[in-house]
């Protein structure tokens, strides 16, 4: 099978995960600097693949869906291995932390019982969200701390599924890459969503 640079980039970032929790169980403490450079890197692979995809006019449906589910695995490896390292931090924070996961399970289960397919807007605010994770997963892994950062990033969560919720409800059928719920609606209404998906990384 012949792989190209958007595949390799998500398949990288899929492989990151394993890697990640090995490495945090059995070093712990000792792995904390490299699990932080693999989330960058794994950042920016995310970046990176989108934007080659579409430049190579290669973007798809299917590419798009998998790397929605490699993300979802990516960061949830990078939760597991701050437990790993930082245990009480995830305790400390445990009511947050479920409030996400009962939204990422809301989120997911709108879009199945309305489309019968995962959610995959890959929206502005779910961007800005993972940025806020990235630097919220560099301080509590790097410097134990669980302050301003983490509770920026707690709010992003909330506020980013409640659109992902929205874009989903409004939507009058499945589609991927949708920026925000107003450019949901301007799909229910009809209106030209071409120009608005080449701003869409």
């Amino acid at each position: 099978m012949k792989w190209n640079i958007p595949q390799l980039l998500i398949m990288a970032r899929f492989l990151m995960a394993p890697v990640m929790l090995i490495t945090a169980w059995n070093y712990q403490e000792k792995a904390t600097w490299l699990i932080v450079f693999l989330l960058y890197l794994g950042f920016m692979s995310d970046v990176f693949d989108g934007i080659i995809a579409r430049q190579q006019g290669i973007s798809s449906a299917k590419l798009r869906r998998i790397d929605s589910q490699v993300d979802m695995i990516f960061w949830l490896s990078a939760g597991f291995s701050l437990w790993f390292i930082a245990p009480e931090i995830i305790l400390r924070n445990k009511g947050g932390i479920s409030l996400i996961f009962i939204m990422e399970a809301s989120c997911y289960l709108v879009s199945l019982l309305k489309f019968g397919k995962e959610t995959c807007t890959h929206a502005w605010l779910s961007k800005f969200w993972g940025i806020t994770l990235l630097v919220a997963f560099t301080a509590m892994l790097g410097f134990r701390s669980d302050g301003f950062f983490y509770h920026l990033c707690l709010v992003a969560g909330v506020i980013s599924h409640l659109d992902r919720i929205a874009i989903t409800l409004i939507l009058p059928q499945w589609t991927h890459d949708v920026p925000s719920a107003y450019h949901a609606w301007l799909i229910s209404k009809g209106k030209d969503f071409k120009r608005f998906k080449l701003l869409n990384g």
